[in-house]
């Protein structure tokens, strides 16, 4: 697999870095990863290289206040003056060059946790711009998040209740232990946005769960919802299935959902990771006909 990293330009010329992953021969799809909060793109290495084996290119950016675009340990979980707002603009900036890249193939649109409530966001004004939407980890926010104190840092380690005691405050995440100790070791993880990020985020999605908003999204587009049923944000599968519900009753007439029983909150890092791989490919293959 080829690995190119690059930055591009988010709306208020911040330098966003980036990865693009491909392999040697002409992909047949583009997939780009919004990846989640308290992480950074490189995580999904592995996800990407089993995307390539597949016949696509991958595009994942650390998004503001995250790995490399935050710019070091003290920025982490701040967004900047551009915020929420912008998190949700850099979606569309890498997908139209994506697209200049690869004019000709379809682009999938990849969010995890909190980067597929950026995507739930991004769909409702620009559901046009992609062929096929996946939200992996996610929820309703407007439910999750009568939880989240507006006026404090989120703590990542509060999910974490339902599994202890625990050797780490990171347990939910999977129950490969090798993975939470790497999670845990990664000095890029592990934190969550600040305040004003936190709030802006609440406020920014506020339309992903209103009716109206969200049959503003075309009623062809293809989106597909994955989650542990043990991970915390899914509700024991009810925020989930709450979402696709969402959508359905909108007028999306392609959603479908994934769910894995004992599964956390990161399927991807899960000890049945290959087989999410592989059913997500396998859903790419009937929507990338």
């Amino acid at each position: 697999m080829n690995e190119h990293i690059f930055t591009f330009a988010g709306s208020d010329g911040l330098p966003i870095h980036t990865y693009r992953w491909s392999g040697d021969g002409t992909p047949r799809a583009i997939v780009q990863v919004a990846h989640g909060m308290g992480e950074h793109a490189a995580r999904y290495r592995r996800f990407a290289e089993a995307l390539v084996d597949a016949g696509c290119v991958v595009y994942a950016n650390d998004h503001r206040g995250h790995g490399r675009t935050a710019g070091g340990a003290e920025r982490h979980g701040d967004l900047g003056e551009a915020g929420w707002a912008g998190l949700v603009a850099d979606l569309g900036t890498l997908g139209r060059r994506a697209r200049e890249e690869h004019p000709d193939i379809p682009l999938v649109l990849f969010g995890h946790s909190m980067g597929s409530f950026a995507v739930q966001q991004f769909l409702i004004e620009h559901s046009g711009d992609v062929d096929a939407a996946v939200l992996s980890g996610t929820s309703a926010l407007d439910v999750i998040g009568a939880g989240i104190d507006p006026d404090a840092e989120v703590d990542l380690s509060a999910f974490n209740a339902p599994f202890e005691p625990a050797p780490t405050e990171y347990e939910w995440l999977s129950r490969d232990r090798a993975e939470v100790d790497a999670y845990v070791a990664d000095e890029d993880c592990g934190f969550g946005l600040n305040a004003t990020a936190a709030r802006g985020m609440l406020e920014g999605t506020a339309t992903t769960a209103d009716p109206e908003a969200i049959a503003r999204i075309r009623s062809d587009l293809p989106i597909h919802l994955m989650s542990g049923d043990a991970d915390p944000l899914a509700g024991g599968g009810e925020l989930i299935e709450l979402v696709a519900t969402r959508y359905r009753e909108a007028g999306v007439t392609d959603v479908t959902v994934a769910r894995y029983p004992e599964a956390r909150h990161e399927i991807l890092n899960e000890t049945n990771r290959g087989e999410v791989t592989a059913d997500l490919i396998a859903w790419l293959d009937t929507v990338l006909v």
